[in-house]
């Protein structure tokens, strides 16, 4: 298992260079720029090539990317143009709280995907299938920021149920039960959208395996249905949503992104929006990157994870 997340390693590392470089030309090809984001309606040209010289920004593109690599070499993700904290100091601050809704989201959309899709799948074609199946289908088919607008109307505008947004409340106190409170309607709204697609293969998975000999043997040695779905064949049915899990890694954190925004929550996936509006490169190049490490080790994890639930697939 060593050798083989070493060579994995080893193998990113050129992914990993041309996402550097894909990300830097788009970013710096972009019409507009820091200046014009700082200046406004006010930018001259003048201004605009000073601010330009202050950046760096007056240098040949190849230059600007050596130098930028070079400090990715030694650690240093750069100095933000508009926040006056190194770039570091900005993900110290965000990436925890993105972290915490999406691991939230993470548990609760794969324990309810999975028992859902368990129990659809031993009354499958019944009216509770049915109905079930139409209500995933709706959520899976609904845009993430649509579903979060909705989410927000109905239970923090019409119910008043939690705090329309932010992580604190106006006197700034914060405790585990407030920041609860903040975080259920972007964790709610994660789920459900996540949690829907994971059910319908879980489901489809499930239905699989059922019917394989393996399960018919366990059922003619009088184990009970129990111990057959949860023991028997939830455990070869769990492979596909293993290997879900480890790709949709950075699909969670595209989706929280979205859901940021639409309740203003202060994590990365804001972070990330604001700068790309005031094109705060450094910020911007350095989310791309960091995205581009998720997709890397999600789909590691999601290769470790499957020999560990498979104890047939070996990598030595």
């Amino acid at each position: 298992m060593a050798i083989f997340v070493s060579r994995r390693f080893l193998q990113a590392i050129p992914t990993l260079v041309g996402l550097t470089v894909v990300s830097f030309l788009l970013v710096h090809i972009v019409p507009g720029g820091p200046a014009q984001a700082m200046l406004g309606p006010k930018a001259t040209p003048v201004r605009v090539a000073a601010i330009d010289r202050e950046f760096g920004l007056n240098r040949p593109l190849y230059i600007q990317y050596y130098e930028w690599v070079v400090q990715l070499i030694h650690g240093n993700l750069g100095i933000s143009y508009f926040y006056n904290l190194t770039v570091t100091q900005l993900f110290l601050i965000t990436l925890p709280r993105t972290l915490a809704i999406v691991a939230t989201s993470i548990v609760f959309s794969h324990v309810g995907a999975i028992l859902l899709g368990c129990i659809q799948a031993y009354w499958r074609d019944s009216w509770f299938d049915h109905v079930t199946t139409s209500v995933l289908y709706f959520f899976y088919s609904m845009p993430t920021f649509w579903l979060a607008i909705v989410v927000l109307i109905i239970f923090s505008l019409d119910l008043n149920l939690f705090p329309p947004g932010g992580i604190t409340d106006p006197t700034g106190v914060q405790n585990f039960w407030d920041w609860a409170a903040h975080v259920t309607l972007p964790v709610f709204t994660l789920v459900i959208a996540t949690m829907a697609g994971w059910t319908r293969f879980m489901r489809t998975t499930m239905v699989d395996t059922l019917v394989q000999d393996y399960v018919r043997t366990a059922r003619a040695k009088g184990l009970s249905e129990f111990m057959v779905v949860f023991k028997h064949a939830l455990r070869n049915a769990l492979l596909p949503l293993v290997t879900l899990f480890g790709y949709n890694i950075p699909a969670l954190f595209s989706g929280a992104l979205f859901i940021e925004v639409v309740f203003n929550y202060p994590g990365m996936g804001l972070l990330l929006y604001n700068s790309a509006i005031k094109r705060d490169y450094p910020v911007i190049m350095a989310g791309v990157l960091v995205t581009g490490v998720l997709v890397v080790a999600g789909n590691l994890i999601a290769d470790i994870l499957y020999a560990v639930v498979d104890p047939r697939i070996r990598y030595d």
